[in-house]
């Protein structure tokens, strides 16, 4: 199973993402943590949810072998994406995000739909989309990030450090990363001990006054995704990364040439 789920008696809910190597979710699990966040919201004995994982990182996003194999997935992985950020968004309690090593693409939008990231000193934040031939989560970088960070981020797809990501505000708390988890259910035993009335409702108003609606913004960006990822660009660049070669792009000039 790539998820480990407990409730302890002060109220918090831990969901644990164990899918080795790397924590690259296929589609089934997509719709599984969707339906795994629902249900902890919906339990009144439920106070505050952690999101962390184990292994070498946080989340590495889809399973791009597994889409590989089938290209026709692409619709259920975002529909499974899509309904997993916005069960965790729309969840009627805070929602903390712990974060380790690399969290990446789908990463991203888990820890950008939360209320809360604390991260390890060790972490770092990407979204490597633009070089697989796809789109996605440049809307909870943005949340995460801000504007002009966001762009940097999806443009590049180079990797931003927890301690830029700190200083940035996208991450509360920064630790070492053996202090992550205490850190994060620490955090979550402070929010747990308040009146899980109250703390429904401020949850609810956080995202009613929230300028931007996640949801709303990547459902746009994701019909994006879908038709980049069904041209001959996005299979060219998907096919070089497998092969470990630089991809070719037709009309892509050369340093010094005019288009």
């Amino acid at each position: 199973m790539p998820f480990q789920v407990s409730v302890d008696e002060r109220g918090i809910a831990e969901l644990v993402i164990d899918n080795p190597p790397v924590n690259a979710l296929p589609t089934r699990a997509w719709a599984e943590m969707a339906r795994h966040v629902q249900q902890l919201g919906a339990d009144d004995a439920v106070r505050v949810l952690v999101i962390r994982a184990e292994g070498r990182g946080f989340q590495a996003g889809v399973d791009v072998k597994e889409l590989a194999a089938d290209s026709r997935l692409i619709v259920a992985a975002n529909r499974g994406c899509y309904d997993t950020f916005a069960a965790i968004y729309d969840c009627p309690v805070p929602v903390i995000s712990a974060v380790h090593g690399y969290c990446l693409g789908g990463g991203i939008g888990i820890a950008g739909s939360s209320d809360l990231v604390i991260a390890s000193e060790d972490a770092s934040f990407a979204l490597p989309e633009i070089d697989r031939g796809a789109l996605g989560a440049a809307t909870h970088a943005m949340r995460l990030f801000g504007m002009q960070k966001a762009r940097h981020m999806l443009f590049t797809g180079e990797a931003v450090s927890a301690a830029e990501a700190h200083r940035l505000g996208a991450v509360e708390q920064l630790v070492p990363r053996a202090e992550l988890h205490r850190a994060a259910l620490e955090l979550a035993g402070i929010i747990a001990a308040k009146s899980p009335r109250a703390m429904r409702l401020a949850k609810w108003s956080l995202n009613g006054i929230e300028l931007l609606d996640p949801k709303q913004s990547y459902r746009f960006e994701q019909g994006f995704t879908l038709e980049l990822y069904t041209s001959p660009d996005s299979q060219e660049a998907r096919e070089a990364f497998s092969e470990g070669r630089e991809a070719h792009f037709e009309g892509k000039g050369r340093r010094g040439e005019r288009g």
